[in-house]
């Protein structure tokens, strides 16, 4: 799990990227965010960093964002 709650751009695609490269191949990460602007970065940046954007789920006052390592 990445918890980036409080950060903003660029820290939680960083910490994202960070965490798939030292994932094994298939892994699946959940990634805590509650600034929007990064919430919508994530998916897109997925295909730059090795990975694919799973699923995106609304909690009380952040998302978990699911993808996983390719």
């Amino acid at each position: 799990m990445v918890d980036v709650l409080g950060d903003s751009c660029p820290r939680p695609q960083l910490m994202t990227k960070k965490a798939l490269n030292e994932a094994a191949s298939g892994a699946v990460i959940e990634v805590k965010v509650d600034n929007p602007t990064s919430m919508e970065a994530l998916p897109t940046v997925m295909a730059a960093v090795n990975g694919t954007h799973l699923a995106t789920l609304k909690a009380d006052r952040y998302w978990r964002v699911f993808v996983r390592k390719n």
